[in-house]
């Protein structure tokens, strides 16, 4: 299959290295993966902060840089931001775009998949040969969880990895706080909200905290990172892209770098 990489603002601004994973990840399944050059953001933080009407050429330019009849699928290691382009843009589109931008979000939209959708329901596989010898922990972004409905999608990966040592999390399902302008907007009541999510990943006793989106990580290890609790923050696609041969480096956490600084 030929599948375009979708890399988010965030991870390509911040966290590309959850990008280069996913790339990586789906090049050693055997697909072509292109990077199309003119793609930027999604709308996602536009629409969710109501500018709809701004949001559409947004979408605009997200739907000329995908909707390329030979790709056959476009993924990105980003839930909050694949719920965007699926649920949110067509309707943005209908109301606000140009001429055929709504048939044009409907059809890239059909094609956009998180990561683990993609590699478990689409490519039929939990195992993708990774190796990551370390205690882990899981937060379920709430894009992930209650839009797309990724349900245990992410556990099954993460439970194929050789050597992984996975935890749960107390209280998963509860929000970590960021909410993309609501950690702006309502700061006092999103930076509690961070402050329980870290001290139920610290009660897990875990090295690392992972999830699918760079957002709720970076959101949650900036807490661990002043409480200085040791755990660091890695996306999902760099564990599954991690090897024997070719090992996670922990000098690449760029969550914990960002958090620190």
């Amino acid at each position: 299959m030929k599948i375009a990489l979708f890399s988010t603002c965030i991870g390509d601004a911040m966290f590309p290295d959850a990008s280069k994973a996913t790339a990586l990840i789906l090049a050693r399944l055997g697909h072509e993966v292109v990077y199309p050059e003119g793609q930027t953001c999604c709308g996602q933080m536009h629409t969710n902060s109501g500018y709809q009407r701004e949001a559409a050429k947004i979408v605009g330019t997200y739907v000329d840089a995908f909707n390329d009849p030979s790709i056959d699928a476009i993924v990105a290691p980003s839930g909050s931001c694949v719920t965007s382009v699926r649920k949110h843009n067509p309707h943005v589109a209908e109301r606000y775009g140009r001429a055929g931008l709504a048939e044009g979000a409907k059809e890239v939209a059909a094609k956009t998949y998180d990561l683990p959708e993609f590699l478990v329901d689409v490519e039929g596989v939990t195992d993708v040969g990774a190796f990551f010898p370390h205690k882990v922990t899981y937060h379920p972004s709430c894009h992930g969880l209650r839009m797309l409905g990724l349900g245990d999608r992410p556990y099954q990966l993460l439970q194929a990895v050789e050597g992984i040592e996975l935890r749960e999390l107390e209280n998963k399902e509860e929000c970590c706080g960021f909410g993309g302008t609501f950690a702006i907007k309502n700061s006092e009541m999103s930076a509690a909200m961070a402050v329980d999510k870290a001290r139920h990943v610290r009660e897990a006793g875990v090295e690392y905290l992972t999830g699918g989106d760079s957002s709720c990580l970076m959101n949650i290890s900036g807490v661990l990172s002043r409480q200085r609790s040791g755990v660091r923050a890695v996306h999902l696609a760099e564990i599954l892209a991690s090897t024997k041969e070719h090992p996670y480096s922990p000098d690449s956490a760029a969550y914990t770098k960002e958090a620190s600084l």
